[in-house]
């Protein structure tokens, strides 16, 4: 890289680091006006948190975090942004912060009809990326993402202009990608007949069709796929067998059911497919670390903080 571009960038970063870090005040995650738009901030390292990552791009701003995926771990910091291309349950676990020098970030939404829209009109280059195409990657902070990035955490100080200039610069991020080391990899999940997006399917009708019973042999077949080759490749992208991917999806839907509808834990446990409240209740405290009453609690009064 020129010295010339280095300089520019890390001028960049530091701009990017004032926008975004003036605009919280305690820890949390904030809604910023531009749909598919939110920051975060962590004040304490080491702290692990059950997720799941929806298909997006994360710029970490300060700090670093790692994220776990089965055995899969993705450490990534100023320099590198991560990428998930398909839903992915995991845990996410801050490594440096503090009060002082917190952990921040950005996230944008990929939007599957966007990139199934963008990809035709990019030549189609191919990375060596690994011969596995999982889920989620972190790839080297670019220049023009970076740049991308910071016009967009200016125009929070212009929301007169959103409106006109957010869906561009989130579509130039989208296009950056595609035409980037994470291009073919991404494209993969929305290709017909390639065996991510056989996954990728998979994966919108689980979620979809969270209270059914699955048996591996019907999901494999809405797919086109044998029983044994989609349960090695599902366990490829997701790092989990479909059974353990669903049970997630299932946890996480419960704990957004109970924060943001207000249902209670009995009502939730039915909605997500759950038939014993008592296995419900153990399964949640497995995954985010207290019974669900507890835990609701919590979030709200994170929530509340931050706001």
């Amino acid at each position: 890289m020129r010295e010339e571009s280095r300089i520019d960038m890390e001028h960049a970063r530091m701009l990017l680091k004032k926008k975004v870090n003036s605009r919280m005040s305690a820890p949390g995650d904030y809604e910023v006006g531009i749909p598919g738009v939110r920051l975060f901030r962590r004040d304490q390292a080491q702290k692990t948190e059950a997720c799941l990552y929806t298909p997006v791009i994360i710029k970490i701003v300060q700090g670093v975090k790692r994220a776990v995926m089965g055995s899969g771990e993705y450490s990534y910091g100023e320099n590198e942004v991560l990428v998930s291309g398909v839903d992915m349950p995991g845990t996410s676990m801050v490594v440096e912060a503090s009060p002082d020098v917190p952990c921040t970030g950005i996230t944008v939404d990929l939007d599957k009809n966007l990139i199934a829209q963008l990809a035709p009109e990019i030549p189609h280059k191919v990375y060596s990326i690994g011969s596995v195409a999982k889920g989620i990657l972190v790839q080297p902070l670019e220049a023009d993402i970076l740049d991308a990035f910071l016009r967009l955490a200016e125009l929070l100080d212009k929301s007169d202009r959103i409106s006109v200039f957010a869906p561009m610069i989130i579509r130039e991020i989208h296009y950056l990608l595609l035409d980037g080391p994470s291009g073919h990899w991404l494209r993969s999940f929305h290709m017909l007949g390639s065996q991510s997006n056989q996954i990728a399917q998979a994966i919108f009708w689980l979620k979809q069709n969270l209270a059914a019973t699955v048996q591996i042999e019907d999901l494999a077949a809405r797919v086109n796929m044998a029983p044994s080759t989609f349960h090695r490749y599902f366990k490829e992208v997701t790092a989990m067998s479909p059974i353990q991917f669903q049970k997630r999806l299932r946890l996480h839907e419960a704990q957004r059911l109970m924060l943001l509808n207000d249902l209670d834990a009995g009502s939730a446990c039915l909605a997500v497919g759950y038939e014993s409240s008592s296995q419900f209740n153990r399964e949640y405290k497995r995954l985010f670390g207290e019974p669900p009453l507890r835990n609701i609690k919590k979030l709200r009064e994170e929530v509340i903080t931050s706001a």
